[in-house]
């Protein structure tokens, strides 16, 4: 028998109603997450790359269940969690955390750094009082920070110091899996490799599973083993990070990758890829393949029909019509 993976999300959706007039009448929803799914094995990191507002951060809140899916499922370890009251969920939200996007926002600013990194184990009754206090001090000196700075308050700390006191309070309880919002967006460059580094040298230690929202694919192609893309609540591609890299089965991972800054002698011959027009609303997403309206290669057949996430190449999936049998555009002969 094999092993379930640590995550696996089974047509995830998480739409959220628009709600108009005296009598909050529902007009409308909102589909910020349309229907994705994906696995994350032990140990393993998945990148979710995308635009802004394509679904990636309330991907992995809904998977979290912070908050609460439309449809769906949520299996960690092979147990469905999607629907479990508060009390029987409390032990799943011990095995996944997650850090955030702003480590300003995120602290409590009321609260010391102590207090922050140490409030989980006091929720879960996880470490008794009088150990609690060298707890702290041992989580603070493996993310890199003098356990003397636990009397400090978050405003006392630089930014990349506030994203080590998250990572301190996201390991406090041991998860398994920690869910990283843009961990590193909101910092200097060089502030963001000593922070991947760190997550990096913890997976290998504690054997983590991220699953890493990021707008950086550079970022991404560093730090995950599979990079899943998503574009207006859909993932259109997925595969490991080397074979999304060199050869991109979809146009919008195409146009993403193309704009990705490299140095001038590695740029010469490629191609580039300006995508025409404005990302849909969600409200309203353009039917049959949602990316039609700003697609170079887009079909007849593409307006109508929604392609399905379909495994092209071996663990390659995409969800674009250029690979059925047939179709001889120019993406498609990319893949031969």
């Amino acid at each position: 028998m094999t092993a379930h993976p640590l995550l696996e999300v089974r047509h995830l959706k998480k739409h959220f109603p628009i709600h108009q007039g005296v009598f909050s009448r529902v007009t409308g929803q909102v589909r910020a997450v349309d229907g994705i799914s994906f696995h994350i094995d032990r140990g393993e990191t998945l990148g979710l790359v995308g635009e802004s507002g394509c679904g990636k951060s309330t991907a992995g809140r809904t998977l979290l269940r912070l908050l609460e899916p439309t449809a769906g499922q949520i299996l960690v370890g092979g147990e469905d969690i999607t629907t479990l009251g508060a009390a029987a969920l409390l032990p799943f939200r011990q095995r996944m955390q997650m850090i955030y996007q702003d480590p300003y926002a995120s602290l409590n600013p009321r609260m010391t750094a102590g207090e922050i990194v140490g409030e989980p184990l006091t929720i879960h009754r996880a470490c008794p009082p009088g150990e609690r206090k060298d707890r702290v001090a041992a989580l603070f000196t493996r993310v890199g920070l003098r356990p003397a700075l636990m009397a400090s308050y978050p405003h006392e700390f630089s930014g990349g110091q506030r994203q080590r006191v998250g990572i301190a309070r996201a390991l406090a309880l041991n998860p398994e899996l920690i869910v990283g919002d843009e961990p590193v967006s909101a910092l200097d460059v060089s502030i963001q490799a000593q922070i991947i580094n760190l997550m990096m040298d913890l997976q290998d230690e504690y054997r983590l599973s991220y699953l890493f929202v990021a707008h950086d694919l550079g970022v991404v192609e560093h730090i995950s083993h599979r990079v899943a893309v998503m574009y207006l609540g859909r993932i259109v591609e997925m595969t490991g990070k080397v074979g999304l890299f060199a050869a991109p089965l979809h146009p919008y991972t195409e146009a993403l990758l193309s704009a990705v800054p490299i140095p001038k002698a590695r740029a010469r011959g490629r191609k580039r890829v300006i995508l025409t027009g404005d990302v849909p609303s969600p409200i309203t997403p353009p039917s049959g393949c949602h990316f039609h309206t700003r697609c170079p290669y887009a079909m007849r057949r593409c307006r109508n029909e929604e392609p399905l996430l379909r495994e092209v190449l071996p663990r390659h999936w995409a969800a674009c019509h250029l690979h059925d049998a047939g179709a001889r555009l120019p993406l498609a002969r990319m893949a031969e």
